[in-house]
Formats: structure tokens, sequence, C-alpha cells
């Protein structure tokens, strides 16, 4: 018998009972207060599901804001760094948002549902931030995190897999966009965003039809050889197609104890996503002044040589210490050696060549290497699948 305690020590997404049954590894990690797996049965085999047929990944404990009335649209655009005006009813923007000093708070992504309608998806808990960024403007903010369950559904065959699940007309659907779909009396929106780089969708559900989303999916998945995979094949993914993940390749500013461990835009390789055209915004100042005098630190992907991860390694230049590695992973489809690191100014530039200090344990045997590595300018998987319109018939 199960205690009181037992049952509320962690808590369970919508789709706990699938995701347990599949869970043949037994191996579980927490996501902001949820048990979820790092592994189902092999993380090579989940890695190669996303990358090769069709992958699923329960995205139920993103944290999911939803920001609606007259002044959403300029709540927002305050709020982020990117302008808001610009992504229309039915896509998602990508965008960070900073603290005055123009350190980055969080990445996430923004959904334009409708006419004043948007929802926020982001690593940190946010919903006192958002309420006092709304002071002044005539918005509702809820916190749905509870309310929408998700799973993440990735890899060459997701676009089929779908179809056979009977969304049709999905090929069609673009980058960053979203759809609806009528599903068991209720809305499934299908969104095509992703962490992994590759062909894929998300799809959002009232929680209480999450159990048949799983197994409708799974069933029209069974020709495409579906496997749901953990936290560990989508860091994989993630680093080989160049993606930054809070908590680990930054400090959310508000997170972070010691002064200059937080980062801004430019130091994250994220310039792209401040707009300076448009009004004031949080950090605008900052990150103007910093435009101007130059940043600390550079955001770099490196390529490594060898085969061992540089993860947690010292990145040299010459005797000097230069830089910390964030990520790193051996990415077996691009067959690459990739690192992500922070780089102080001025070294980091694409084409500087740099030293990886990487430590490893075989054997309870520590062994240094001091692997040469070089910044490359874009991530070492791109695939154009990603972008097809409509995808491939894989």
């Amino acid at each position: 018998m199960t205690s009181k305690s037992d049952q509320t020590m962690m808590l369970r997404t919508p789709f706990h009972n699938r995701v347990a049954a599949a869970c043949e590894l037994n191996a579980w990690g927490t996501w902001k207060g949820y048990t979820t797996p790092t592994a189902y049965t092999d993380v090579e085999l989940e890695y190669f599901a996303i990358r090769s047929t069709t992958g699923v990944f329960d995205l139920s404990p993103m944290n999911k804001y939803r920001i609606t009335g007259p002044d959403a649209e300029a709540c927002l655009n305050r709020m982020v760094t990117r302008d808001v005006s610009k992504i229309r009813v039915g896509r998602v923007g990508y965008t960070v948002w900073c603290n005055d000093a123009g350190q980055v708070m969080d990445d996430g992504t923004i959904f334009h549902l409708g006419e004043n309608d948007y929802r926020i998806c982001a690593f940190a808990r946010a919903i006192d931030w958002l309420h006092w960024c709304a002071l002044g403007f005539d918005v509702t903010i809820v916190d749905e995190s509870d309310e929408v369950a998700a799973l993440a559904v990735q890899g060459p065959t997701s676009c089929a897999v779908l179809l056979a699940m009977g969304l049709a007309g999905l090929e069609q659907l673009k980058p960053f966009g979203l759809t609806t779909f009528p599903f068991e009396g209720a809305t499934l929106t299908v969104s095509r965003t992703g962490f992994t780089g590759d062909l894929g969708y998300e799809l959002w559900i009232a929680p209480d039809r999450a159990e048949a989303l799983w197994d409708r999916l799974f069933e029209a998945g069974k020709p495409h050889i579906i496997k749901p995979f953990g936290s560990d094949a989508l860091d994989l993914a993630r680093i080989e197609a160049g993606f930054l993940q809070a908590g680990v390749d930054f400090v959310p500013a508000e997170s972070a104890v010691r002064n200059g461990r937080s980062r801004s835009p430019f130091e994250l390789g994220l310039g792209w996503l401040v707009d300076m055209d448009k009004p004031v915004f949080n950090g605008r100042r900052a990150l103007r002044r910093e435009q101007a005098e130059g940043s600390r630190y550079r955001f770099a992907m490196l390529d490594v040589d060898g085969n061992k991860p540089a993860q947690h390694s010292f990145i040299l230049k010459g005797a000097n210490k230069v830089g910390t590695v964030t990520s790193a992973a051996w990415c077996p489809t691009a067959k690459s050696n990739v690192a992500f690191a922070q780089i102080e100014m001025p070294h980091g530039a694409v084409g500087d060549e740099l030293v990886a200090e990487i430590y490893y344990q075989r054997e309870l045997q520590w062994t240094r290497v001091l692997a040469p590595c070089k910044v490359i300018d874009a991530p070492v998987f791109n695939p154009p699948r990603r972008r097809a319109v409509p995808p491939g018939s894989f």
C-alpha cells in the first residue's frame, strides 16, 4: 500500500501511465517537479528513432502561460527582445527575454493562437515575473501548465505517422506554423516545432484526452517503428542541431547567485533575436550599450578532435584558459564530436583554433586529453527535410 506522501512526492504527467509502461529501464529523472524518463530502452536506439523513423517525447512539464486581452501584443513586445507584431496568427516565434541589465531570463516560444491570444512556453517558472511585466497593460495571464498535455513527435516519418492518424492536410503546414484538428470531442493543436533539429511536430491536447492521443499515435506509428525517447536522447539530438538549453548552456538571470554568471543574448549567439528598431523593451538600454562597448563572452560551437565528449572541459588558448564547455556530445548522425562553449572575448571567432582539456574515466582510471578543436560557424546537423513543405514521403 502506498502512503499519501508516496503519491505526492513527484508530479505525474497526463501520459504517465503509458510512459511508465514503456520505460523498461526504469530510468527516471525530474523536470520541474514531474517524474520523467531519462531513457526507455536504449539511448542510442531512441536517438536513432528521432533521426531515422519517429520518436515521441512527453513535453507536458513545459511551463505554459496564456496571455490574452486587448494589450496582449503590446505587453509581450515590452517583455521580449523580438518584435511580436511580426508573429502572425497561426505562427510560432522563438525568442528570449531579459532583465533590465540585458541578461537573459529565459528563452522560449510564443504561440499566436488567435487575435489578442498568445501562449508562452518556457523553461523557467515565470508567473510572478509575467504579472510584474503586465502592470499597466489590459491583459489576463493564466498559468495553464497543468491544463495542457503535450507530445513532441520528431523524425523523418513523423508527418507520415500523423497523416496515418487522420490529420489530413498536415503535410502543408510550414515550419513554425500551427493548426488544429478535432480529436475525441476536443481540440488537438499541432505546431511544426521541436527541439531536435529534425522534421517534427508538437501536439497539444487537454489532459483527459492524453492517453487516447498516445494510443492513437502509437497505433498509427507501428509501421514506421515509432518509439518513445527520454531526455538523454533528446540531449544528443539538440546538441547535434545546435540548440541551447536553459539551465545548462546559460544560467537564467533570476537564478544566478554570483555576479558575472548570467549572459546577454549577444553572448549566447542570439543577437539575431534582438530587434533594436522596436520601442522600449526589457534590457534595451543595456543591450544597446553592450553593442557599443562589446561583449564579455562569445558563444562558440566547437568541432573537437577525437571521440571523447568534452563535457565540463576547460578551453585553452596556448597556456591560458579562455572558456568553459557547457554541453558536449559525440553526435552519431553527423559523426562529429561537438561542444558548446562560453569563450572570453576576443577569442572564439569562427575558425579560431583552441584546445579542450578533457578528462574521462575508464575502469577507475582518469585520463587527461588535450584535444585540438576549431570554432565552426553552423550546427553539424541541419537536414533539408526540416524545412520541406510538404515533407518527403519517408
